[in-house]
């Protein structure tokens, strides 16, 4: 006999979330809030289409049993990064979707019993502000959000769904076997935790993880056919971009900080995962603010003629809420 279950946690942004992120003098692509999900579990596939959650751990599992023993089992499951990941509007800087690789170690059996255990997460499209020490601006970077879920299938035919860990920012709704709605987890505000279940975000490994799927996720939204991403290194105190100069670039940060200038003061630091230069694509063609690099950065370089600006405008209107 086989013995189907499964365990969902559906993570979403809540409305009072985004009143208490801090205010900074920058435009930013903030992403848009999400209606809780409801008490059955939605087509995650509709859902995701509609941009209606930041991300989605979908973990399903089976066991066959003969008598009373276990015989076979079987593990399956998926990630799912909110649509579309890039929300290029005609704003000075917005941060990028980034989906981590899916974590699924060896399920546990027991006596009448298998546990089965999934992880998923990324980088979320949300800046998140934080104090610089002894300054009177704040860092803007990425958002990471995770969940860890278990699920228990027993020979009896009963089973548990437990969400045994996540991110403490935002909100991540639990759907059991029955799939109803069990409980909702997490902080309505910004809270960041202090690693990650891939390891410490700072870490060269991450870095390259990281960017190895912006470039995906890049070349599926806003690249044309076959461009391939030319990388820069941009030492300590050099420029990016000038405040009032033209420019027809977009840049990705991959790894580094850059102090954001506007009339000659530092109004911001941005972070690893910043879209730059959209207003100057979309807009008039001249360069709202300085860029210069804290430290020795590497971006991502995409000249004008390189963006497929059909669906650069198609992916703006979208996001318009």
């Amino acid at each position: 006999m086989r013995i189907e279950g499964s365990a969902t946690a559906i993570t979403w942004l809540p409305f009072a979330s985004l009143d208490r992120i801090p205010a900074v003098p920058l435009e930013l692509a903030v992403a848009h809030y999400d209606e809780p999900p409801p008490p059955l579990l939605p087509d995650l596939d509709a859902l995701r289409r509609e941009d209606a959650f930041r991300e989605a751990n979908e973990l399903r599992a089976w066991i066959e049993v003969a008598g009373d023993e276990i015989v076979d089992y079987g593990q399956g499951g998926r990630s799912l990064l909110s649509e579309p990941s890039l929300e290029l509007e005609d704003r000075q800087i917005t941060f990028a979707a980034v989906e981590f690789p899916v974590i699924q170690p060896e399920p546990e059996v027991g006596d009448g019993w298998v546990r089965f255990t999934q992880t998923v997460g990324g980088r979320i499209g949300l800046p998140a502000p934080r104090p610089v020490v002894g300054r009177p601006y704040f860092h803007v970077g990425a958002v990471s959000a995770w969940t860890t879920l278990e699920l228990v299938l027993r020979a009896d035919g009963s089973s548990d769904a437990r969400l045994v860990a996540a991110s403490p920012f935002p909100r991540h709704s639990l759907y059991g076997a029955e799939q109803e709605l069990v409980d909702v987890f997490g902080a309505d505000e910004l809270e960041l935790g202090d690693g990650t279940p891939w390891g410490d975000e700072g870490t060269p490994a991450f870095a390259a993880a990281v960017e190895s799927e912006l470039e995906r996720r890049l070349a599926t939204s806003i690249l044309r056919d076959g461009t391939r991403l030319v990388r820069r290194r941009v030492a300590r105190g050099e420029l990016l971009v000038e405040q009032g100069a033209p420019g027809h670039e977009l840049y990705v940060l991959l790894d580094g900080v850059f102090d954001v200038e506007i009339g000659g003061e530092v109004v911001a630091q941005v972070g690893s995962g910043a879209v730059l230069g959209e207003r100057a694509v979309l807009g008039d063609g001249r360069r709202t603010a300085t860029l210069r690099a804290v430290r020795s950065s590497r971006v991502a370089v995409i000249p004008d003629d390189q963006i497929d600006r059909s669906d650069l405008i198609q992916i703006a209107a979208s996001r318009a809420r």
